[in-house]
């Protein structure tokens, strides 16, 4: 909530998707304070766009929307669990206006180190193929250890831009690890 303070004071005028919001803290002050906000989970059992329990259906590595209809997606603790991340990071360009920004967090776990792969889909077996030992955050299995190389890797895949904030404010109680929040731009004005 502090980056979107500070970097986009006028969310609450933006068009906002958030995907796999949590009815606490950011999330529902988000939901509660924007004019144009729309939050989707992925539900593999049914069509993306539908709508189920009042989330849109979405799936970040193909999502339904058209170009540039969003000022910023946000996104919590959630890209370390797809398996195709550059399409992930290519569809949340495309569907932003130009200037428009992705906010997310995610673990960095791999400190001045390059990411880790711990699962690969294997397409053809309709399968999963694990490469590490397994992890779960809950229920969802971990595809990904990030490391430093994440603003490269956006770049790569995007052409989108990531600075990495690093919040750390003892007044805030914001001293712990993984407190990185990172914001891709994408160019053009806005």
């Amino acid at each position: 909530m502090m980056c979107l303070e500070l970097y986009f004071p006028h969310w609450r005028d933006l068009k906002i998707h958030e995907s796999s919001p949590v009815w606490t803290g950011a999330s529902r002050k988000i939901r509660d304070g924007c004019k144009d906000y729309l939050p989707s989970m992925y539900y593999p059992e049914i069509k993306c766009g539908e709508i189920k329990a009042g989330f849109r259906c979405e799936n970040l590595e193909k999502l339904t929307f058209p170009d540039e209809t969003f000022d910023l997606h946000i996104t919590s603790d959630v890209l370390e669990h797809v398996f195709y991340p550059g399409k992930t990071f290519q569809e949340i360009a495309r569907t932003l206006k130009p200037g428009g920004a992705h906010v997310f967090t995610v673990p960095l776990v791999r400190e001045n180190k390059a990411t880790r792969i711990r699962a690969v889909r294997d397409e053809q077996l309709n399968s999963v193929r694990h490469l590490e030992n397994q992890e779960y955050h809950g229920e969802h299995l971990v595809a990904r250890d990030w490391g430093d190389d994440i603003t490269r890797y956006i770049y790569e895949h995007s052409g989108m831009e990531t600075k990495m904030i690093l919040l750390e404010n003892i007044d805030f109680g914001l001293k712990a690890e993984y407190n990185e929040v990172l914001i891709s731009i994408k160019q053009g004005c806005h």
